[in-house]
């Protein structure tokens, strides 16, 4: 599987992807809160400025970030999660193996999130201002050198 994952990424540009999104407001398409249960609108589930990242407990580049997405929440970066196309067991699940990193989780399994964020495929993570626009994207695994980038583009938004 790190064999996959490694010829796929050295193949893949992660800054070739559509950013339609960056310069928006969060989308109001309703998601479904994990741990409530409830519906909300995603944007405003979202209070910035922070990171939404979209996951999947199948996805093993999901996986690989996820230590990244750790470091962020210790170093007080707020961190809403948006669990894509995966049941609510499995997401609890990886979430409870590998740490919570999240200060809320979401899920959209009818992918009208996806849809709307024009999600391109997992992991991919939105900066969001406390004005609820989108100000920055990345389409690919948060690697250290973009762990430090996203915490300097987050604490420069306002």
């Amino acid at each position: 599987m790190v064999a996959l994952f490694l010829g796929w990424s050295l193949r893949r540009d992660p800054h070739v992807s559509p950013n339609a999104l960056v310069g928006r407001p969060v989308p109001a398409v309703t998601v479904t809160g994990l741990a409530s249960g409830q519906d909300q609108p995603l944007n405003g589930a979202i209070r910035g400025p922070a990171l939404l990242n979209v996951f999947a407990s199948w996805c093993a580049p999901c996986r690989v970030e996820h230590p990244r997405l750790m470091e962020l929440k210790a170093r007080g970066v707020r961190i809403v999660g948006l669990a894509w196309k995966d049941d609510p067991a499995k997401t609890q699940g990886l979430l409870d193996e590998l740490g919570n990193p999240y200060d809320l989780v979401l899920t959209d399994q009818p992918d009208r999130a996806g849809i709307e964020l024009g999600l391109s495929g997992v992991p991919e993570t939105y900066v969001i201002d406390s004005h609820g626009v989108v100000v920055d994207k990345l389409s690919a695994p948060i690697t250290p050198e973009d762990e430090e980038a996203l915490y300097r583009r987050l604490k420069s938004v306002r």
